[in-house]
């Protein structure tokens, strides 16, 4: 009998991964804040554009994780549409 663990570990139906949706929220994350941010500088809020800055510089951070794991994953992983 054949268990859980024997099984591949992704599919085309479901991706083992959720590396491309992490890069697409971090990247969406990123140009939000950024935008906010500068929203929020132009109203005169200069602590919470600051604040937004720094989320979208931890955003863009991400994106850098993710695409170092992505090429660890080797030839054959580049569409997002895996």
């Amino acid at each position: 009998m054949s268990s859980w663990r024997d099984r591949p570990r992704g599919s085309h139906d479901r991706p083992y991964s959720a590396l491309n949706l992490r890069l697409v929220l971090a990247a969406l994350g990123a140009v939000i804040c950024v935008a906010l941010g500068v929203v929020a500088w132009a109203a005169g809020f200069p602590v919470l554009a600051v604040v937004l800055w720094a989320l979208a510089v931890v955003g863009v951070v991400d994106i850098v994780v993710v695409q170092r794991r992505r090429r660890q994953r080797g030839p054959g992983h580049g569409s997002l549409f895996e």
